[in-house]
């Protein structure tokens, strides 16, 4: 495991080495042409000030499994996702972990309190082999402060962040186990869906009890669920891959709203 959140700039004794905008972290990785797979920085922030915040980045690559914050470290920095995946996951006092969301390429994701000392409240776990550009609090506020239409997108970014939050709290608690698998299987096929003849696959391999400790559920009810769905013709499943075939009635049990992709993701 790589400490990520410890120490001022250091992981496994290599320090963090600070690059300006261009290779992988750069305008292209965001900016470029391909813009299809992109629901996090892009939707948010203009070509200028994402340039602005890759000039304060430090890149790391990062393997997986490695830890990029625990829960109750200081929450002092941002993540930039360059490359690979991640999961953000919250521990009860049983032992049990519940996986509030997963993370792609191009996303900005952390718990920064700008002007304000804080705790991170969750965990972040690399499941993919990757690469990360970390935004540390005190450069971040410089540049808050030297540019007023930064900070207004920065408020932007937050705002969408509370807005996903509050339509998966909406999703897992009005309308059953049934009504929050369903939100899930949307939400997955937003950040990782890949269109099939009107059908859509889930680009991730995930078990049910994964998709569980997504919906606050146990194994066996997703599991009675799922094989529901797959007798309704609602979605088929081979090898662990889930495709959508109904994607109308996923979207009636759980009263979908038709929120954009950038709030609709997990």
């Amino acid at each position: 495991m790589i400490g990520m959140t410890t120490g001022t700039g250091m992981a496994n004794g290599t320090k963090w080495k600070k690059e300006g905008i261009q290779g992988s972290l750069g305008q292209q990785a965001v900016h470029g042409p391909d813009k299809s797979g992109i629901l996090g920085v892009y939707s948010v922030f203009s070509p200028e000030n994402f340039e602005r915040l890759t000039g304060i980045m430090y890149k790391k690559p990062v393997e997986a499994g490695s830890m990029l914050y625990w829960e109750g470290d200081t929450a002092d920095r941002l993540y930039f996702l360059a490359k690979g995946r991640v999961k953000v996951t919250k521990s009860s006092d049983d032992g049990r972990t519940f996986t509030l969301s997963l993370h792609q390429a191009g996303d900005l994701f952390g718990q920064l309190d700008p002007f304000q000392n804080s705790v991170h409240a969750c965990s972040a776990e690399m499941t993919e082999d990757g690469e990360i550009g970390i935004i540390q609090r005190k450069d971040l506020e410089v540049l808050l402060w030297q540019h007023g239409d930064l900070a207004i997108e920065f408020m932007r970014w937050m705002g969408l962040v509370h807005r996903i939050t509050q339509t998966k709290m909406r999703d897992l608690m009005m309308f059953g186990k049934p009504g929050a698998l369903c939100s899930l299987l949307i939400r997955l096929s937003n950040s990782c869906g890949v269109d099939q003849n009107g059908a859509i696959r889930l680009d991730i391999r995930m078990n049910n009890s994964e998709m569980a400790d997504m919906i606050g559920a146990t194994r066996e009810s997703v599991n009675r669920m799922l094989n529901d769905m797959k007798k309704d013709g609602v979605i088929s499943m081979d090898g662990g891959t889930i495709t959508i075939l109904n994607l109308p009635y996923l979207r009636g049990v759980c009263r979908c709203e038709s929120c954009p992709k950038e709030i609709c993701r997990m």
